[in-house]
């Protein structure tokens, strides 16, 4: 099924440019109907296929849509609109941003997917180093594999300058203890955007992710 076309591109490609609210309010039509409803389409279908991999995916996909509009209250930039649709897959969707899960974001001109755990509090972040500690070479096997590296290329996340000493014999190991975040991510091309094989593509995608996102979540279980 194809969801988004030329126009889904063009409006947010217009938004880009035209980021404030009288132009908005003045084609909220095309935004209704050439982005908001067929995105929230593709996300829907897109839970729907993936709770057969993942029987715990309770959600809607209003739990996982972000909305549009910026929150500018503490910002420097005060434009109003986000330039691109998003939505957070995962167990706890929006309100958890610390089970592993999927992100998506849209823009004109391509489809980021981010994987992995994003903030983790400090309990959930001792949890990660501790399992990582104890299952180093197991995770050092999975992101070396040959499709993550191709795909995702390498967990990303900012790095805390000191860490407690009892992790810090692995550190020398594997650096990605010093973490405090685990996610990573692949961008799908333009091409795909109006593609009717997206939703297949996603899930290829969220496949190759998993064995990351299973240890990940075994980690804080």
């Amino acid at each position: 099924m194809q969801y988004f076309s030329i126009k889904t591109q063009k409006f947010l490609g217009d938004l880009e440019i035209n980021n404030n609210r009288d132009w908005f309010n003045e084609n909220k039509t095309r935004f209704k109907e050439d982005v908001e409803l067929p995105f929230e389409k593709f996300i829907s279908d897109l839970i729907e296929a993936l709770k057969k991999l993942n029987p715990n995916l309770n959600i809607s996909a209003k739990d996982a849509i972000f909305r549009i509009y910026r929150d500018i209250r503490f910002s420097k930039d005060k434009t109003p609109y986000k330039i691109h649709m998003s939505a957070i897959i995962s167990q706890g969707a929006r309100k958890d941003y610390t089970s592993p899960g999927m992100y998506i974001e849209l823009k004109a001109n391509e489809i980021r997917l981010y994987f992995g755990v994003y903030e983790p509090d400090s309990k959930s972040l001792l949890k990660l180093r501790t399992y990582i500690a104890d299952h180093t070479t197991e995770l050092n096997k999975l992101i070396s594999s040959k499709k993550f590296k191709d795909t995702f290329g390498e967990i990303k996340g900012e790095k805390s300058k000191v860490i407690p000493k009892e992790f810090k014999a692995i550190g020398e190991q594997q650096n990605l203890i010093y973490n405090k975040a685990f996610y990573f991510f692949t961008v799908l091309e333009e091409n795909w955007i109006a593609s009717s094989k997206l939703v297949n593509e996603v899930i290829r995608v969220y496949k190759l992710a998993q064995p990351i996102n299973d240890f990940l979540a075994e980690a804080l279980h």
